[in-house]
């Protein structure tokens, strides 16, 4: 028992140190985003799924990809436009015939959602049944054609973005669709530092030489790590507290809650607190989280999370403010 659990101080160790070198190779290409690595990180771990939302021109795509390499993960992109199908995304079967002997059968054909990394290109672009098609993998990990089912490699990640400014001719993703991505992450505009250097690397002769990190099983074994991480129960119950607190028709409901929230976040917020806090402290070299690690990642937990009302609204209160001031009370 006392050597698993060493092997396990071990393997702690060893993704801290792995960590802090996927940074730096990652660090080569993007400047800055230090926090949204991170954050891309934990949920990989965690198995989860994020879904970004950031103006174009902010090198989200480029970001997903440099993480690929590193990581040596197979990475796919799929630009969602309103007439993609369901196939374009999973695949689809087409006749091949036998040369020799004639004979005419169906083959099926691999879509761009067989990788580990899959980058969904403005999700909101397409219609809820092209939607449907890769939400059911994310929750599944595997795919249904004509009858037949196919697992999805592991590990398998989904990212997919969505641009705040241009939303005409969009489809939302629905409330219950949210909820199966982990974190719901913003990527802001860089520093005037950053945008300095991003140009001045961009615009020369500069071609990074990245060095690969970790491997699929590698991360499939760290992934099994996270979930053996111990938690106390302290930790637990504050973060089913805080996640409780969202739901305006709960029992001793905080007042500002019930005037801005139409509905609040379910168990599984509670279950991604929880998971990304073991992650982060296993990152960070640590054994077991701390409240502290669950207050870090309560915001993009949380924010896709809850339905405003017509009140917070006309107010010009969002998610994020009612998840600061959440944190304040509790």
């Amino acid at each position: 028992m006392e050597r698993k659990k060493g092997n396990d101080i071990e393997s702690v160790e060893r993704l801290k140190e792995a960590r802090d070198k996927i940074v730096n190779e990652i660090g080569k290409v993007i400047i800055g985003q230090r926090e949204i690595i991170d954050q891309l990180l934990v949920s990989l771990l965690s198995r989860g799924h994020c879904l970004l939302i950031g103006v174009p021109g902010l090198a989200k795509t480029l970001l997903i990809s440099t993480l690929a390499k590193v990581l040596d993960l197979k990475f796919s992109r799929i630009q969602f436009t309103p007439d993609l199908m369901p196939s374009d995304i999973t695949g689809t079967e087409i006749i091949e015939e036998d040369v020799s002997s004639g004979r005419k059968s169906f083959k099926f054909v691999k879509g761009p959602i067989f990788a580990n990394i899959v980058l969904a290109d403005e999700i909101n672009r397409t219609p809820p049944k092209t939607q449907a098609a890769l939400l059911e993998a994310m929750q599944e990990h595997n795919v249904t054609v004509a009858g037949e089912s196919y697992t999805l490699k592991e590990p398998f990640f989904v990212l997919a973005t969505q641009n705040p400014i241009e939303q005409e001719g969009t489809y939302p993703l629905p409330e219950a669709q949210l909820d199966r991505f982990m974190f719901n992450l913003w990527i802001d505009y860089p520093l005037h530092s950053e945008e300095i250097d991003i140009v001045k690397s961009t615009t020369g002769g500069y071609e990074a030489n990245l060095k690969k990190v970790l491997k699929g099983e590698d991360i499939i074994f760290f992934q099994n790590l996270v979930r053996k991480v111990p938690v106390s129960d302290n930790v637990i119950e504050f973060a089913v507290k805080l996640v409780s607190n969202t739901r305006p028709n709960s029992n001793n409901t905080i007042k500002f809650i019930k005037d801005w929230i139409s509905w609040g976040a379910g168990p599984r917020a509670s279950q991604f607190l929880i998971l990304g806090a073991k992650t982060l402290a296993v990152l960070e070299g640590r054994e077991s989280p701390d409240i502290e690690d669950v207050k870090r990642i309560v915001k993009p937990v949380l924010r896709h999370r809850l339905v405003t009302n017509f009140n917070a609204e006309a107010e010009g209160v969002g998610a994020a403010e009612i998840v600061d001031k959440l944190l304040e009370l509790i």
